[in-house]
């Protein structure tokens, strides 16, 4: 689901301004970022379940998307927003890391611990919707529409609010900003899609 959490990231720059969209996009990857190395370590894997591309693994990411740590990457990521932008940014971003985990938590069949290591053997949680590859997709399809437009909009309007001097770059900049946005958003439902 990397292009649901793109486009939440892009929904949430619209109206956080002050945050950099880059910080915003990584908190909303954060957790898979974490599990990379643990992937390739062997820590952390991938058991297929049939099928190929969009949901076709059963996760084993029992330290990266645990519900407790990936409260605690959140709040981690959060300090250190905090400490770069401010509390409001440092909030922000916290709770756009966390809902990597909550977006995951409807795609992903039951493979999400509640501890890390999967510690006392909780029952493991995930909606399944993966289960349903075409009504995903429409789902991210969704999530990075609203995002582009809602990015688009903001873009658009702060350029209008932009000095007169400058009013013409910022408004070629909301185009160009917008579209690189656009790609962004549309390359990773691809990715998504096709595996």
């Amino acid at each position: 689901m990397f292009a649901g959490h793109f486009g939440l990231a892009a929904a949430v720059k619209a109206k956080e301004k002050d945050v950099p969209v880059w910080a915003l996009m990584l908190g909303t990857q954060l957790l898979d970022v974490i599990f990379v190395p643990l992937y390739l370590s062997g820590v952390e894997t991938i058991v297929p379940v049939g099928g190929m591309g969009y949901g076709s693994g059963l996760i084993h990411a029992d330290y990266s998307h645990s519900l407790v740590g990936a409260a605690i990457i959140s709040l981690i990521y959060g300090y250190i927003g905090r400490r770069a932008w401010g509390k409001r940014a440092g909030t922000v971003l916290g709770l756009v890391t966390f809902s990597h985990w909550l977006l995951d938590l409807i795609v992903h069949r039951p493979d999400l611990p509640i501890l890390p290591g999967n510690l006392g053997s909780l029952p493991l949680l995930g909606f399944g919707l993966w289960r349903h590859p075409a009504v995903s997709a429409w789902l991210e399809g969704i999530m990075i529409a609203a995002g582009f437009l809602l990015y688009f909009r903001s873009a658009l309007a702060r350029s209008r609010n932009a000095r007169s001097g400058a009013g013409g770059k910022s408004k070629k900049w909301a185009y160009i900003s917008s579209a690189a946005m656009g790609v962004l958003l549309l390359s990773s439902l691809l990715t998504d899609t096709m595996g």
